[in-house]
């Protein structure tokens, strides 16, 4: 599994909007814009950041939301329209982080900070409003153009000129890509679950979700669209 060389394209961050759609106000942070300037990353957000759902987004183990650049093209395309950075509600804009070569336990170095790979994002029901697209998130979900979440190890300054470089590959090697293909496609294969879940980086979210599938829970959190 090559890792090619990474590129933070744009540091970004927004506090939750109020818009409507159909006629009902939605609150969102997915309105983010490039920051210009260096932000502290704690253990929960960048400095300026926030979530307006907290059920479902940020906290330690969704401090960082990062998505790759090389989707865009794809989704430019597909929507048929220029996206600006953070289009998918990202605070990393990344190059040479895709989910094929990126792991569950993977650590980082961005900028001062140390990061984690905790779980693959699933998509929102506020993304596809974003765009009056209702099945956009389940297109994300279906291409695995899904991206990740970060959890904090070490807190420090990130700028938008920092530097991200691998600093431990996770033994296991279990991609965001392996990860999604377990929880939406291949959900009876009970050996893939039993081996993300020996993971112990992985999300409490994610471990929850595959610990009620091995016990034959029905009400699996992976059927809704929201992460």
């Amino acid at each position: 599994m090559s890792h090619g060389p990474i590129k933070l394209v744009s540091l970004n961050v927004g506090k939750p909007e109020r818009f409507f759609y159909q006629g009902k106000e939605v609150l969102t942070g997915m309105f983010k814009q490039p920051a210009a300037e260096t932000l502290f990353l704690s253990a929960v957000n960048l400095t300026g950041d926030g979530q307006a759902d907290l059920v479902h987004h940020g906290g330690p183990e969704k401090a960082v939301c990062v998505y790759a650049h090389e989707h865009y093209a794809y989704w430019e395309e597909r929507l048929n329209r220029k996206l600006p950075y953070a289009a998918f509600g990202e605070n990393l804009t990344v190059a040479g982080m895709l989910e094929t070569n990126v792991c569950i336990g993977d650590t980082y170095q961005l900028g001062e900070a140390i990061v984690q790979v905790t779980q693959p994002r699933q998509p929102c029901h506020k993304l596809a409003k974003r765009y009056d697209l209702p099945q956009l998130a389940l297109w994300v979900q279906e291409t695995g153009y899904t991206g990740f979440y970060f959890r904090v190890l070490q807190e420090g300054n990130v700028s938008p000129a920092s530097e991200i470089t691998l600093i431990e590959r996770h033994p296991a090697g279990i991609t965001v890509a392996e990860a999604n293909h377990i929880m939406h496609r291949d959900k009876n294969n009970r050996e893939a679950a039993e081996r993300i879940l020996a993971v112990a980086e992985l999300s409490e979210n994610w471990r929850k979700t595959f610990q009620k599938r091995l016990n034959g829970d029905e009400t699996d959190p992976a059927k809704r669209l929201y992460g």
